[in-house]
């Protein structure tokens, strides 16, 4: 209840109750990798906000979630409610377009293929390996990790970088770090808070108390 300016900053594994799969998780992409098996079937159309994207929005709605930096291209976060001035999308949208020359982005239409401010090229949004993040979207999830006194991350194994070095940075800056995630992280030794379980069975729970204790 303290913390002036929480950052959340969320990866695959709050997606798995919504029918995504994670990529380090038990039955993550690259864990089926690994293993010889092949990858989870889905369907980015079927996929729903879950308990846990429904958190994050509640949060929002009492004042408590300063900034959301997300690692996912699901929508999910959009699709829940969360302000768009409040999110962070580093690896794009699957649901949006970008142009390439200024930036500019707008919801994907079979038929949009020029950008209606430049006259550029619109592509999908999403970060392929080896392209660089959205400008603006790294600029502003640095400076809210910068801000911030609380981050946390749910979901996320923080070893794909640049995305990774947004706890760091906050840690940096003096934040408390609280890691929501099944699987270790490099930041595991540096958190002042450590959960294993799924983000589904902490983070609905956090804001239940937390609206419990506003309330009394």
């Amino acid at each position: 209840m303290q913390a002036q300016h929480p950052v959340f900053f969320t990866g695959a594994g709050i997606s798995t109750e919504s029918g995504l799969p994670d990529f380090r998780g038990p039955d993550g992409v690259w864990t089926r990798r690994e293993k010889g098996e092949g990858p989870v079937k889905f369907d980015w159309n079927d996929a729903r906000p879950n308990p846990s994207h429904m958190a994050l929005f509640e949060l929002q709605k009492m004042g408590k979630l300063a900034f959301l930096i997300s690692q996912n291209v699901d929508n999910l976060h959009l699709a829940s409610g969360i302000a768009m001035e409040l999110l962070a999308e580093l690896h794009g949208n699957v649901t949006r377009l970008q142009c390439g020359n200024c930036g500019f982005k707008c919801d994907n239409f079979p038929d949009l293929t020029v950008c209606p401010i430049c006259a550029g090229k619109l592509t999908s949004s999403v970060v392929d390996f080896g392209q660089p993040l959205p400008e603006k979207d790294f600029l502003d999830a640095e400076q809210h990790s910068r801000q911030s006194d609380l981050f946390v991350v749910a979901g996320s194994s923080l070893v794909v970088f640049p995305a990774a070095d947004m706890p760091r940075i906050a840690l940096h800056a003096g934040a408390r770090l609280v890691i929501i995630n099944q699987g270790e992280t490099p930041l595991d030794k540096d958190c002042h808070l450590r959960f294993e379980e799924a983000t589904g069975e902490v983070l609905p729970a956090v804001v239940r108390m937390l609206r419990e204790m506003i309330s009394m």
